[in-house]
């Protein structure tokens, strides 16, 4: 089904990019108390707009191929540059395995081919940057609420991380080390898959082989490449800058929803 482009859907991307766009220099961002705390009201205020503007369940938009975007830009890092993933690209990633930890009853982990053998959904969306860019292209991949459902939830799992193969750093302790974060209502919604196809064709190394997060009512920043890991956690404040995500800890909105 091909949806409209919701005027709603565009007051809420200017929400959503009303707080980060303050901070476009994403090294830049100053530890400042005032900085701190102006980040955190913008996300009370945008998160609370943006739920009221959408229903839980409201699909993304999805387009025609013939609306597919020539040329699909990569955001953020466009290769890891770490020996193993080189690793991994060269062997196929017949060795790769993405785990599912962390608070959940049966923890396991899944091959490439086991994660396409998963149920998949494909759909054509729009891919919308912090930095005012989009672009159109088709994703398949595996439903996410699908693996955490096989997983089995603990009660106290509230939020799903997405651990990666990319470091935007030169840290030893992990603290350069990109993640991700989604609350449990986004990480169920239909449309948010790992996706590992795009165009017809597996992910390339610039759009986050083997696999990417696809939650589609989410600014870029939120599509996690390179996912390595997928763990169940009952709060944010223990990893990394206890923020939820690589740019979160730098300043951005955590919900970044769109």
């Amino acid at each position: 089904m091909i949806w409209p482009t919701l005027n709603r859907r565009r007051l809420a991307a200017l929400l959503a990019t009303s707080t980060a766009t303050g901070f476009a220099a994403c090294d830049r961002i100053t530890d400042d108390d005032k900085v701190s705390r102006a980040v955190g009201v913008g996300e009370v205020l945008t998160r609370t707009a943006q739920r009221a503007i959408l229903t839980p369940g409201q699909m993304a938009p999805e387009y025609a191929e013939s609306q597919i975007s020539k040329w699909f830009k990569p955001n953020g890092t466009t290769d890891p540059s770490s020996e193993l993933y080189d690793q991994h690209v060269k062997d196929g990633f017949k060795d790769w395995k993405l785990g599912i930890t962390g608070l959940v009853d049966r923890p396991f982990s899944l091959s490439i081919d086991q994660l396409r053998a998963q149920p998949s959904r494909t759909q054509i969306t729009r891919h919308d940057c912090v930095e005012g860019w989009s672009c159109i292209g088709k994703w398949k991949g595996a439903k996410l609420g699908e693996i955490l459902t096989r997983a089995g939830l603990k009660k106290e799992a509230k939020f799903i991380v997405f651990h990666c193969f990319d470091s935007l750093g030169e840290a030893t302790d992990g603290s350069d080390d990109y993640y991700e974060s989604i609350g449990l209502a986004d990480a169920f919604h239909p449309q948010t898959i790992l996706a590992y196809d795009m165009n017809d064709a597996p992910l390339g190394t610039q759009h986050g082989a083997p696999i990417r997060l696809r939650v589609e009512r989410h600014l870029g920043y939120k599509q996690a490449k390179y996912v390595t890991g997928i763990e169940a956690v009952a709060s944010l404040d223990h990893l990394h800058g206890g923020h939820g995500g690589y740019w979160e800890d730098r300043g951005y909105e955590w919900y970044g929803g769109i």
